[in-house]
C-alpha cells in the first residue's frame, strides 16, 4: 500500500491523481451513454464495451501506481490491474453466455475491486480527497452483489452497469475536485 510522508510528494501525487480522476470522470460518463444507448441488445458492441472498461480501469490503475510509486509502493493498484485484467477476460467470455454472465462477473468485479479501492482510499486519506473514493469502495462492494443477484431476474439489464459507472464516476470527479488543495502544497 501507499504510504505518503512528505508535502513535496504529497502534492505531486495530488496532482497526479486529480488529473485521473478527471479523465475517469469524463470516460465514465462516455461509457456509460453508449452502453444506454445500446442496451437493448447485446451484440458485439456491446460485448467490447463491458470489455473495454475494466480495461480502461487497468490503464488508469498504470498511471496511479506510477505516479504513487514516489510514495510509496502501490500493492493495492498491482492488486488492481490484476483483478480488472482478469475481469476483462472474464467479461470477454461471459459475453457469450448473455447479459445474466456479464451481470455476474460484474459483480464478482465490483465487490472485490470496492475492497481495493477502499483500501486504498483508507491508507492514502491523509493526502485529502480520499472520502469519495473510500464511499465508492464501499458503494462497489455492495452494488457487486446487487448485480450478481440480479443476474437471476427475469429481464436482466446492463443498463444497471451504466449508472454504476455514472455514479463512480461522480465520485472521481468530487475526489478531484477536492484533492484541487493537496495538489496545490496547501
Amino acid at each position: 500500500m501507499t504510504t505518503v510522508d512528505t508535502p513535496a510528494t504529497t502534492s505531486s501525487v495530488a496532482q497526479a491523481l486529480r488529473k485521473l480522476y478527471f479523465v475517469r470522470f469524463a470516460f465514465q460518463l462516455v461509457w456509460a451513454g453508449l452502453v444506454f444507448a445500446t442496451a437493448s441488445q447485446l451484440g458485439p458492441l456491446g460485448i467490447a464495451l463491458v470489455v473495454i472498461y475494466p480495461l480502461f480501469d487497468v490503464g488508469a490503475a498504470i498511471v496511479d501506481a506510477r505516479s504513487s510509486k514516489a510514495a510509496g509502493t502501490p500493492y493495492g493498484l498491482y492488486v488492481n490491474i490484476a483483478i480488472s485484467t482478469l475481469a476483462a477476460i472474464g467479461l470477454g467470455v461471459a459475453g457469450t453466455a448473455g447479459v445474466p454472465g456479464i451481470l455476474r462477473v460484474w459483480g464478482v468485479w465490483a465487490i472485490v475491486s470496492g475492497i481495493v479501492q477502499l483500501v486504498v482510499g483508507v491508507v492514502r486519506r491523509k493526502m485529502g480527497g480520499q472520502w469519495p473514493m473510500i464511499l465508492s469502495g464501499g458503494i462497489s462492494v455492495l452494488a457487486g452483489a446487487s448485480f450478481f443477484m440480479g443476474a437471476a431476474a427475469p429481464n436482466p439489464m446492463l443498463t444497471n452497469i451504466a449508472g454504476y459507472a455514472v455514479l463512480g464516476g461522480i465520485f472521481f470527479l468530487i475526489s478531484a475536485l477536492r484533492l484541487g488543495r493537496a495538489a496545490k502544497g496547501k
